[in-house]
């Protein structure tokens, strides 16, 4: 079964290289990179979820997704839309709904960063505006759960952002467990690949039936 690890806004596919390096259970892992499946359309999410949505159609028999802020987003818009495609679904620091405050504070400070930063992100200076606007009536409180996979909640310690919406998503979803990293800001594949890696590994060996309640 292929596993789909997608990236968040601020990082390209190459972030999850040294999570998958630690990995025992590295086999048939998938990394797309956001910026490449929108093949030049504008980087708004619409346009971003319905090209995740066509590269997940692609392939044969279900899927396990995970993944992190932006990519989480995309990977439980998918469950809900799709949940018989979905085997098993892990969200790292990903919000329920979008803080609108948090969102135009970023927004401030991205107006102020140079665009050669941009190189190192998933989207250009202008294109993270473009994506930025388009998400921040995304709301996913009243449809969480209807969620029935086994699904694995990860939050950086140090993620006091994303922290409410990790509990939350425990709380709401029948079949979720939660895992904090400690010492461990929002990045969890880059800051802390090792402890990552080991957490993964014990939720795709364990027993599915273990996490059905």
């Amino acid at each position: 079964m292929k596993k789909i690890f997608i990236h968040g806004s601020g990082h390209k596919s190459a972030s999850w290289n040294e999570t998958i390096k630690y990995m025992e259970c590295c086999q048939d892992i998938l990394c797309p990179d956001l910026s490449s499946i929108l093949n030049g359309k504008e980087a708004d999410y619409y346009n971003l979820y319905s090209s995740f949505t066509e590269y997940c159609g692609k392939i044969d028999g279900q899927i396990s997704l995970c993944g992190i802020s932006l990519g989480g987003i995309l990977a439980l818009n998918y469950a809900l839309d799709f949940p018989g495609k979905v085997r098993s679904l892990v969200l790292i620091g990903t919000p329920h709904k979008i803080p609108k405050v948090m969102f135009s504070i970023q927004n401030i400070i991205f107006r102020f960063i140079p665009k050669s930063i941009f190189e190192n992100m998933a989207f250009g200076k202008k294109d993270t505006f473009i994506l930025g606007n388009s998400m921040k009536k995304l709301d996913f409180s009243n449809r969480v759960q209807k969620l029935n996979c086994p699904t694995l909640i990860i939050c950086g310690e140090k993620d006091s952002a994303n922290m409410k919406s990790a509990h939350y998503f425990t709380e709401n979803i029948k079949n979720a467990k939660e895992e904090i990293i400690e010492n461990t800001g929002h990045v969890v594949n880059e800051e802390n690949p090792k402890a990552l890696a080991k957490i993964l590994d014990a939720f795709y060996y364990e027993s599915p039936a273990s996490y059905l309640r």
